[in-house]
């Protein structure tokens, strides 16, 4: 079964919370990413899963609040980002 991403956001109002991310060790589901908007006092985790609701439930597992869990898709894949050594280089003209 294809997996599908989601988003799981988990909002804060104290500087020191959302330093942990969540631990998706369910079969199924993977976590891609998590990412810290300070001035927004949110955490955002990127989760690929069967489902809503087995992504919720892997979250619930690993003790993951979640306040908002919303479906996503891929605008541009990690996977398909140049490297440093992919990238030209430009060669400035005298």
């Amino acid at each position: 079964m294809a997996n599908h991403l989601f988003v799981l956001e988990q909002y804060y109002c104290s500087a020191d919370a959302g330093a942990v991310a969540p631990l998706i060790a369910t079969v199924g589901c993977r976590l891609v990413a998590t990412i810290r908007l300070p001035t927004d006092d949110v955490v955002i985790a990127l989760v690929e899963g069967p489902d809503a609701e087995a992504v919720a439930a892997a979250a619930a597992v690993s003790a993951w609040r979640v306040d908002r869990l919303i479906p996503a898709w891929w605008i541009h894949p990690p996977q398909a980002s140049p490297t440093i050594s992919d990238v030209p280089r430009q060669v400035k003209e005298a």
